[in-house]
This record gives structure tokens, C-alpha cells and sequence, in this order.
């Protein structure tokens, strides 16, 4: 079954018992999908072929289809870390929020010598925006996975069940439950030029301390999600409110220290990109609907801002 974002299915590219650079970069864009994180994701994918690198010459030549096997073994480590952060979170600093992409982000593994190929790049599409991976945060370990394998990747649901030890009802259960409540959820995707225009206009309107304009971008119930980690100055709790929100990024934007804000893609979406004295030290990601601003996530937390320094070198 096909989907609006779905991926051709894992199959036998190559030889048995062997791995190619291409089974890398389809792990990443899994794994990344699954924790919102491409330092965990990054740690995962290692840990899979340890795992596979374990294994003896003879077993390894029985996998009818490694890229198959490493995406199986991968997404259960997915699905034991999924259920272990939701503790961790707990005692994270502050809001934890998923980590903010560039366009040309790339896997930070050495696994490859090659440089700037975009077969290297993680794979940006709506699947991979800020407001799906925050949505991805509020449904099961399971949805989740089942999500991402089937929506996204386009695995059928028979091979799916093996991976989170389910039947194949099971999931078709769990991916029409977490279909139903992303489908509900508020942040749906617009127009990107629509988009785009309302970000530029936030930002006029921030850097010249026009309230009523501000105002006039801002849903009424808007949310401010922040980043610090305990390593950037944040608000702990979220900003909820036009008002609240229009006063938070007036006195943010328009500090008396050099900062220059530019536009760029965060998550393949228009975006805000705060840089003082050279380095980056905020990425701004929103939600648009209905011509308004209803979401703003800001991450300042700079363990999460490598690949935007990466990028800007």
C-alpha cells in the first residue's frame, strides 16, 4: 500500500552477508525518524552493526537480505530506547524538543570517506518537520514505530510485526491509532510559500518592534516550546498566548548584543536562525495554520545545534 510520503520498502540490494554505505544512510533516516535525536540515532545505527559485525561468517551469509536484517535489529534498539527516554525526559532540564535540522544535514558517521555526497544527507521530507516529530513524542513507543515503518518507509505490516513482536493486526491497530491522533493534533502542514511569507513577516515585525503586527500573526492560543537543556538560557515552561508570545520575542529579537537572524529551512520548513558573533546560538521552527503562527519551537540547547554549526563553517 502506498502513502503520501512512503518510501520504497527495504529489500536485497546486494549480495548476502555483505553491507553497503546505502544500508547506513537508510538507517540514519530511520532511526532519526524514530528518536528525533541524530546523536542517539547516530549511536544506534553503530550499535546495530556491532550487533551484525558479531555475528559469524556463516550466519551472516544466511541473511537472505542484511539492509532487512540491520533495519530489524535497528528498530528494536529504537523501540528499548523509545521507552527508556520517556524516563530520562523526565528528568531533562527544562522542555526536550526534537532536534532542528539544516537542509544539508548530514550523517556524522566516519563509516564513509566521501564528502558533501548527497547520497550522505539525511533525507528531508514532511516526515521529518518539527511539528511531526513533536506530534511523533505524544504516541506509544509501538505507534510510533509502526508510524515510521509503515507511513513513512512503506513496510508492509507483516514484516513490521516481527520487528515489535506483534501481529500484523496488532499494528494495522497501532498505525490507524497513531494515524488518528496526528490526524487530530492542530500543527497541520500549509502552503510553503504561504509559510514562508508569514515567517518573513515575524521576523520584520520582531527586529522593528511592531507589537500590533506581531499580534496580528499569532493565534490567540499560540505555544512557545524553548530548548536550553540547562545550557542556554530558557524558559522551563512553555509561552502560551499571543500577548505573552509577541512580548517574549520583542525583547529576544531586538537585545542590544549583535545578533543577525536570518531565514533558513529548519526541518524543510521556513525557519528563523539566530547567529551572534559568528556562532549560531538559537533555531526557530513554527507551525502555520489557517494564516497564523499556532506553534513556535526554539532550540537553544547548542549539543543540538552541531550540524547548523557544521553547515555554516
Amino acid at each position: 500500500m502506498s502513502h503520501e510520503w512512503g518510501q520504497p520498502p527495504f529489500s536485497p540490494r546486494h549480495e548476502r552477508g555483505t553491507v553497503m554505505l546505502d544500508d547506513h544512510v537508510t538507517l540514519v533516516n530511520v532511526a532519526f525518524r524514530m528518536l528525533g535525536s541524530m546523536h542517539d540515532a547516530e549511536d544506534i545505527v553503530q550499535d546495530a552493526y556491532a550487533r551484525w559485525y558479531a555475528l559469524s561468517d556463516e550466519a551472516r551469509q544466511a541473511i537472505r537480505s542484511p539492509t532487512a536484517w540491520l533495519v530489524r535489529v535497528t528498530c528494536r534498539i529504537c523501540l528499548d530506547q523509545l521507552t527508556s527516554a520517556r524516563a530520562r525526559r523526565e528528568r531533562y532540564v527544562g522542555d526536550w524538543l526534537p532536534e532542528p535540522l539544516p537542509d544539508d544535514a548530514r550523517w556524522a558517521s566516519t563509516a564513509s570517506t566521501r564528502t558533501g555526497d548527497p547520497a550522505e544527507r539525511v533525507t528531508i521530507d514532511d516526515s521529518v518537520s518539527m511539528g511531526m516529530l513533536v506530534m511523533l513524542e505524544s504516541v506509544t513507543p509501538a505507534e510510533r514505530v509502526v508510524f515510521v515503518l509503515h507511513d513513512v518507509f512503506n513496510l508492509p505490516h507483516t514484516e513490521i510485526a516481527d520487528i515489535v513482536r506483534r501481529t500484523p493486526e496488532a499494528c494495522r491497530q497501532l498505525g490507524a491509532s497513531a494515524r488518528r491522533h496526528l490526524q487530530s493534533d492542530r500543527r497541520r502542514a500549509v502552503d510553503v510559500r504561504q509559510h514562508r511569507d508569514i515567517v518573513t513577516a515575524f521576523r520584520n515585525a520582531c527586529e522593528h518592534g511592531d507589537f500590533d503586527t506581531l499580534i496580528s500573526l499569532l493565534d490567540p492560543n499560540v505555544s512557545v516550546r524553548i530548548d536550553g537543556g540547562g545550557k542556554a538560557r530558557a524558559a522551563r515552561r512553555p509561552i502560551l498566548g499571543s500577548a505573552k508570545t509577541a512580548r517574549y520575542f520583542l525583547g529576544l529579537l531586538r537585545r542590544k548584543f549583535v545578533q543577525e537572524i536570518t531565514e533558513e529551512n529548519v526541518n524543510g520548513l521556513p525557519g528563523l536562525v539566530s547567529h551572534v558573533k559568528g556562532e549560531i546560538n538559537g533555531v526557530m521552527a513554527m507551525a502555520v495554520r489557517d494564516g497564523l503562527i499556532t506553534d513556535i519551537w526554539l532550540i537553544a540547547n547548542p549539543d543540538k545545534l552541531h550540524a547548523w554549526q557544521d553547515s555554516a563553517r
